[in-house]
């Protein structure tokens, strides 16, 4: 969201009217036709970039200041050419001003100027003739300097393969693919510019080559690679970068799925490549594609050897790791593209696992290891167990506050899912540890969680899953006392939060909070203290990452529920209605989190009886007895409404044969004993009036028992014409709302009605399987009476 002052300033630039445009545009050509360019030129750009970006039609400049933009982009103050390039791609082309390259200027071409280039390029002819034309350039010998256009040809053909990979014919990837192997192999090994000994006599001709040297300042003895170091490079050095910047891109492009598909192996026998690959000195022998892939093996290994030498600067060490991760990814892509391969690449791979595994800081690496074990570890025939231990175990419990390695893991698990279920057995029982991502920082992972939620429901986990996902706001209060107290000392001033820290350090009631950070599954379902928990953890119900969680619980909670509804058997879910019932009341205080998990709760509840209606009957005792208690009608009025609901509708003999009349009964006088009390008297102290639909459901409920057990027609119907005649006898205590009145005592007197014909009321009120098809609006035969009854308003709902 803009602040106030952004949206005001935004509004302005896009309502202004036209004339004033037209005089902003004269005064701007004025500021480019001078020779200095000075503060107000820059402001009037920007001004001018922000009135086309913020405008929803593109707009058309004048012809003379389209001139002057586009002489702007090869004006040598980079801040003007990036603020011309991103006007004019704000704007439409003149007729005839478009811009334009040849092989004559294609020297000139920078990167903002490529950037506009790009941006209009209609079709995908002109991406192949941009393509064409910047392939022709790589063609001349390398320079002593640095060519801006042959170090950006790299560059702006990534791009252009991003959006249109089919641009390039098959030569021109054959040629390229042949450069990218120089480049990456065979570049100078000494410092670009040559170095000077110092001295008066110092000289071009005295200046000698210098080699290149490692991140550890000891003189490389091998090819040249991103981690090298000098005072400057040459052309091919800084091609050697760019290339191994794009290497992924192109062999996921051009190789993984045999865009164009020749028949290169067949010129070298399947045998005699595979033997090839294994000596570096023979490499000249395979196709193109073999070749660049065995180079990219090469240099990988070389990279990950020049990572374990020690950097002398900090940035030196980030650019390790992240060479690191790029190598590990373009080694899976080249075994997935030649299996042989993973044999000669494993017991490096291997190597670099068991000296990072111990190092934190190198999490990030871990996770393209863990690709590549998913990938090839079958084949290979390699204990995986050690990986997965760390990237499921470690990581999660003692990273989960790096929005970096959250992002990454958990997109690793998506991407990978149906792999990593079939062969990584801890996925399943860590989902405790996984959770932390998303209690530490719900809105970033909530996306992540709802592909991954249904995955981790199992048999085994519904139930353990359940209570962790309704204690979510408790397990992320923890891991902020977690990390307050490693950072915090014991001895803390008096402050907010000081006796929820005393007593996460409290040995008392550290099993508490150890339970909620256990990194694996099946060591309970819950805890026996969760009242004391809550008390405990009441004081950061307010905390802004637990609020956070808690709105996103009921989101997973849906999902977690249709997922079980799909998998579990009927032991189960009654389990689970027991859970629910139980849970109701063990929540952390934060009342809208309360509110949204017993809607919830509602919802699902009704939703596992509809589908099993012999639940009502096995677990009658519990319902009824959550029920009977008339103070569930104030603290759970939904949950309360929706099991009265529940058991009037599904406790009958045509659910369940189970379902005798004593059973009906016991339900009926349960019931009524609550209406009764709710309608006798006023709410207790500190509590509101019940909700109308609570009263009526109620009604409805009895009514429906009634109807199958006629021998309670007479209790229900004395009810209701006691509830007529108070109702008209004046304002009663238990109903505030006039109009709630009149609607409650019209439900009672439907329902009245309906008992006077006990057979009638049985048909409406517990209508046959077949009566509730709706099938009705589709029978003209049907008769009248039953389209003008409505059943499904009289049954409650």
């Amino acid at each position: 969201m803009y602040s106030h002052a952004s949206e005001s300033f935004i509004k302005q630039a896009r309502e202004i009217p036209e004339p004033e445009l037209q005089k902003f545009y004269s005064k701007l050509l004025k500021l480019l036709q001078g020779k200095d360019f000075g503060h107000e030129t820059l402001d009037s750009l920007q001004r001018l970039y922000l009135i086309l970006s913020v405008n929803k039609y593109t707009k058309l400049l004048p012809p003379e200041l389209q001139k002057k933009l586009l002489s702007l982009l090869s004006s040598p103050v980079e801040q003007l050419q990036v603020l011309s390039s991103a006007v004019l791609r704000e704007t439409l082309p003149l007729s005839g001003q478009e811009l334009s390259y040849n092989q004559e200027n294609i020297s000139q071409l920078n990167s903002h100027a490529a950037a506009l280039l790009l941006s209009q390029a209609e079709s995908k002819a002109d991406l192949s003739s941009l393509c064409t034309l910047l392939l022709r350039g790589l063609e001349g010998r390398p320079s002593e300097g640095p060519s801006p256009s042959l170090m950006l040809t790299l560059p702006i053909i990534n791009t252009i393969l991003t959006h249109s990979p089919d641009c390039l014919t098959e030569d021109q990837v054959t040629l390229l693919s042949k450069k990218l192997v120089d480049w990456l192999r065979y570049a100078s090994i000494v410092q670009g510019g040559g170095a000077s000994s110092g001295g008066f006599f110092t000289g071009p001709r005295s200046r000698q080559p210098v080699p290149i040297a490692e991140l550890d300042g000891t003189v490389s003895g091998d090819f040249f690679t991103v981690l090298c170091v000098g005072q400057g490079f040459t052309e091919d050095q800084w091609m050697n970068v760019y290339s191994f910047s794009m290497l992924r891109h192109w062999l996921l492009t051009y190789h993984s799925c045999d865009f164009y598909p020749s028949d290169d192996r067949s010129e070298v026998d399947g045998s005699v490549v595979s033997m090839v690959s294994a000596t570096s000195s023979s490499s000249r022998l395979l196709p193109p594609k073999e070749r660049l892939r065995e180079k990219a093996f090469q240099y990988c290994q070389r990279l990950i050897e020049q990572s374990d030498r020690k950097a002398h600067k900090r940035t030196d060490t980030e650019l390790q790791k992240a060479c690191l991760v790029e190598a590990v990814c373009i080694l899976d892509c080249v075994c997935v593209e030649d299996a042989s391969l993973v044999y000669r690449t494993f017991p490096c791979i291997k190597a670099l696992f068991g000296r990072l595994s111990s190092d934190l800081s190198f999490a990030r690496v871990l996770i393209p290891i863990a690709q590549f074990y998913l990938n090839h570890g079958e084949m290979a025939a390699v204990d995986c167990d050690g990986v997965w231990m760390l990237v499921f175990g470690r990581y999660p419990g003692e990273l989960f506050n790096d929005p970096f390695l959250a992002h990454e893991f958990l997109r690793f698990l998506r991407l990978n899912l149906d792999s990593v279920q079939l062969r990584v057995p801890q996925y399943i029982r860590s989902f405790p540890n996984l959770l932390k991502f998303l209690a530490w920082d719900s809105p970033a992972v909530v996306d992540d969680f709802v592909d991954l939620l249904p995955s981790l429901v199992t048999p085994g986990t519904a139930v353990e899953l359940l209570h962790s996902l309704l204690d979510l706001p408790c397990l992320t209060a923890t891991l902020v006392l977690q990390l307050r107290s490693v950072s915090l000392p014991i001895a803390e001033p008096s402050g907010r939060g000081v006796r929820l820290q005393d007593a996460f350090r409290n040995p008392s009631l550290r099993g508490l909070f150890l339970f909620l950070l256990r990194g694996e599954a099946g060591s309970g379902d819950t805890i026996d203290r969760l009242s004391t928990l809550h008390e405990l953890l009441a004081e950061a119900a307010d905390w802004p990452r637990v609020v956070h969680c808690a709105q996103v619980v009921p989101v997973l909670l849906h999902i977690y529920f249709h997922r079980v509804v799909e998998m579990a058997d009927e032991k189960l879910l009654a389990h689970l209605i027991l859970v629910m019932l139980e849970r109701s009341s063990l929540l952390l205080k934060i009342p809208t989190y309360i509110r949204e998990i017993h809607r919830v709760f509602s919802c699902h509840l009704l939703r596992l009886c509809k589908r099993r209606p012999s639940l009502v009957v096995d677990q009658s005792h519990e319902l009824l007895e959550f029920a009977g208690a008339t103070a569930n009608v104030y603290s759970k009025e939904e949950i309360f409404t929706h099991v009265v609901w529940v058991l009037g509708e599904y406790l009958s003999v045509s659910c369940d044969s189970r379902c005798s009349v004593s059973l009906i009964t016991s339900c009926f006088e349960a019931l009524e004993a609550v209406l009764f009390e709710i309608t006798s008297s006023a709410p207790s102290p500190g509590n509101i009036c019940p909700a109308p639909k609570v009263i009526t459901t109620l009604m409805s409920a009895l009514a429906k028992l009634a109807s199958r057990s006629h021998d309670l027609i007479p209790r229900v119907s004395l009810f209701l014409s006691k509830l007529r005649t108070a109702a008209r006898s004046g304002s009663v205590a238990w109903c505030a709302d006039e109009e709630d009145l009149v609607s409650v005592v019209t439900r009672g007197e439907e329902l009245w009605s309906l008992l006077k014909a006990p057979g009638v009321a049985q048909s409406v009120l517990t209508p046959p399987a077949h009566i509730n098809a709706p099938q009705w609006h589709r029978d003209t035969n049907v008769a009248s009476p039953l389209q003008l009854v409505n059943s499904a308003t009289l049954r409650g709902f």
